[in-house]
């Protein structure tokens, strides 16, 4: 294992530091200039202008001066760094300039923090000024899930890895710094299998193969971990022996799923599965109860920070024990499970019909009798409760990064609860969404940022509104 480790390392150190990908001698070469960085995009690219244009150019900090390599098509690089600013840091991970995953890591810890600050500061500007972002004391190998994609070189060798920035080109990783390192382990085991057992990695070009992706699922206060195979075909030869192996070197691994995906889309999970060992899901425990998470299912990826953001959620709801709470988006049931314990009554609406069952499931093994859960468009679920002269005293919503549309925010306001407690992925659709609520008679009381996606430009956010006049 230790040899393959070695070899996989070498790819990701042909790079001009700190600049990505290489060029390649057969492409016409970009131009060279040197230009001065005045800035920060909210993705965290140094600002910088040449020949009256804007460019935004990947690892380069306010204040630096550096050549650039500016292409007639795509993002300009960074050929060289010829004045370093104070808040630079060597990168601690070697496929940091050509992996897509991370975006900061070339800033030092506190340089980070701040310019997660400064954006939520400057987006949040019209509704109030935002608290101190609750950071990680060890923002590392946090990720309770993991996806690598499988492939082949152009020698048909087995990689298993994850895409370039701004590509489809598959790096073959041993390690990411970000993903919980048992994961990682499972993975490197899982490549070496594939070759022992003559399997193939899928190929996306001629449509075939056996494994597309490895999904990994792990429960940081149970241990309990999931590994999904995500595969071509519904045939897997030698699998037996297979998992015996797997579970031989990795007996943490507590579940075994095989997911058939013949989607020829970006679509990781494809809709048949099989549970090939175990019961089929996990636990894990948040704010004191226990939840069951299945490979579809929806759970914040960083377990420690959860912590932090749904506590501030429930607290800034202000339940006494008497309210309606509605928890809109609300997935697998978490943030209304834990409403539960300090509200009257959580009723909890989800698209999703497998999170719906999951939320039952997980209101049912944490004996909560106050949570109801319901699948269909939340929206319309409180414009049918307005109309039958309901009421809820609270509505809290999580939607996706793309944040509610109007059909739902007019519900909210057609329901009129007292609180809404709107927590965001997104800060940039969550101001759009605010706008439209203080337009419609609510305050921005609180703004509580959290760093869930320590390493990246991702940032969290709770914010509370209350109807104006209260």
């Amino acid at each position: 294992m230790a040899k393959n480790k070695k070899k996989n390392r070498k790819k990701p150190h042909n790079r001009p530091a700190p600049s990505g990908k290489p060029h390649s001698s057969k492409q016409e070469q970009p131009k060279t200039t040197e230009v001065t960085c005045t800035g920060l995009t909210d993705d965290g690219k140094g600002i910088a202008t040449w020949k009256g244009k804007r460019l935004e150019i990947p690892h380069l900090l306010p204040g630096e001066k550096a050549e650039v390599a500016v292409p007639k098509r795509g993002p300009a690089e960074v050929v060289r760094v010829t004045e370093k600013s104070e808040v630079r840091q060597e990168a601690p991970c070697p496929y940091f300039y050509v992996c897509g995953g991370c975006q900061i890591q070339h800033m030092t810890p506190l340089a980070q923090n701040d310019f997660k600050q400064s954006v939520v500061d400057r987006l949040m500007q019209p509704f109030g000024k935002p608290e101190r972002i609750m950071t990680m004391e060890h923002p590392f190998d946090y990720r309770n899930k993991n996806t690598m994609t499988f492939g082949e070189n152009r020698k048909r060798q087995i990689i298993g890895g994850l895409y370039a920035a701004n590509s489809h080109d598959l790096i073959e990783i041993d390690r990411c710094l970000i993903h919980d390192p048992k994961a990682d382990a499972i993975i490197a085991t899982v490549k070496e299998l594939l070759v022992s057992f003559k399997l193939r990695a899928y190929n996306e070009d001629t449509n075939r193969g056996f494994l597309r992706h490895v999904l990994i699922k792990t429960g940081k206060t149970s241990g309990e971990v999931m590994v999904v195979f995500v595969t071509g075909t519904p045939e897997f030869k030698g699998k037996n022996n297979f998992l015996k192996a797997l579970r031989r070197d990795h007996p943490e691994i507590s579940t075994i799923i095989q997911n058939i995906n013949t989607r020829s889309d970006s679509m990781v999970l494809g809709k048949q599965e099989k549970v090939l060992f175990g019961k089929g899901y996990i636990t894990d425990t948040i704010g004191g109860m226990e939840f069951e998470i299945s490979a579809k299912s929806f759970y914040q990826i960083n377990p420690v920070q959860t912590e932090k953001l749904y506590g501030k959620a429930v607290e800034l709801a202000g339940l006494t024990g008497k309210e309606t709470v509605i928890d809109a988006y609300c997935g697998i049931g978490t943030i209304g499970l834990l409403a539960s314990k300090q509200a009257g009554k959580v009723i909890g609406v989800e698209m999703n019909k497998g999170a719906v069952k999951d939320a039952i499931r997980n209101s049912r093994h944490n004996k909560v009798t106050n949570a109801r859960f319901y699948e269909g468009d939340a929206g319309n679920f409180m414009m049918k409760m307005a109309a039958e002269g309901k009421k809820a005293d609270v509505v809290i919503l999580d939607p996706p990064r793309s944040g509610s549309d109007e059909a739902f925010l007019s519900s909210v306001v057609k329901l009129g609860p007292e609180r809404v407690v709107y927590v965001s992925c997104n800060p940039e659709t969550q101001v759009r969404d605010l706008h439209y609520l203080k337009k419609h008679g609510y305050k921005v009381q609180e703004i509580h940022p959290v760093d869930m996606f320590p390493q990246t430009y991702h940032v969290e956010t709770a914010v509370l509104l209350e109807k104006s006049g209260r």
